[in-house]
């Protein structure tokens, strides 16, 4: 439990990346240029939080933007596959 405290105030703002992003996406849902542009802000906001959240612990290191990266581009391209299909 002490743990998780401690690290709630680095895994608040990733939520809240995600809620906005999942609401402006949901709001905007006529709007496919937006939608694209909401996914590209996320996928860059994920990487941004991960390299921000490892440098502030002392862990930042190459491997680790390349899996945030990876993930980002990973989710980004699934969304971006699913917006540009409908």
């Amino acid at each position: 439990m002490k743990k998780l405290s401690r690290h709630l105030p680095h895994y608040l703002p990733l939520i809240g990346i995600f809620v906005f992003g999942v609401a402006g996406f949901w709001i905007f849902s006529y709007d496919r240029i937006f939608q694209i542009s909401i996914t590209i802000a996320i996928g860059a906001s994920y990487v941004s939080w991960g390299i921000i959240h490892h440098y502030l612990h002392h862990d930042l290191h190459w491997k680790v933007v390349l899996e945030y990266l990876g993930i980002s581009l990973i989710g980004l391209g699934i969304i971006l596959s699913l917006v540009l299909q409908s």
